[in-house]
């Protein structure tokens, strides 16, 4: 995946990067910007994804999470066959405009992971360990 080829501009100085009011977002080598994604309501993540310019383009038109599945190699709508539809709240980006922010309600059980819990972040890594390949999970309550 190249560089957006859609309708976002490419950044200039660092100053408008920075501080400008233009999106111009800055997709990563593979094409990709990362976007954290938490409900609206109480601010749980919810879920960390990936957006290619389309996907973030239909988001921005739709107002609803569209995402690039890494996995599928395709343009991912959240929700489409689960009914947990995430509808864009708001959406940030970040001092330099490589990562994004959604706040979102949920639709249909109001979960957003595959495993069927609310969130994708639902275990706890253990630091008590004595060293990093030791560390233990342990699923949140």
């Amino acid at each position: 995946m190249a560089e957006s080829a859609l309708p976002f501009p490419l950044a200039g100085s660092k100053t408008e990067l920075e501080e400008g009011s233009v999106l111009a977002p800055r997709f990563g080598a593979d094409g990709l910007i990362t976007c954290v994604t938490v409900d609206a309501k109480d601010g749980e993540v919810l879920m960390v994804a990936h957006m290619n310019d389309a996907a973030l383009a239909k988001t921005l038109e739709t107002g609803e999470a569209w995402y690039w599945s890494r996995s599928r190699q395709e343009l991912w709508h959240k929700g489409a066959t689960s009914g947990q539809v995430q509808t864009v709240v708001e959406m940030r980006v970040d001092c330099d405009q490589d990562a994004l922010l959604l706040k979102v309600r949920v639709g249909g059980d109001d979960g957003c992971c595959h495993t069927g819990r609310r969130s994708c972040f639902y275990r706890i890594v253990d630091r008590a360990a004595s060293s990093p390949s030791r560390a233990a999970l342990r699923t949140a309550l």
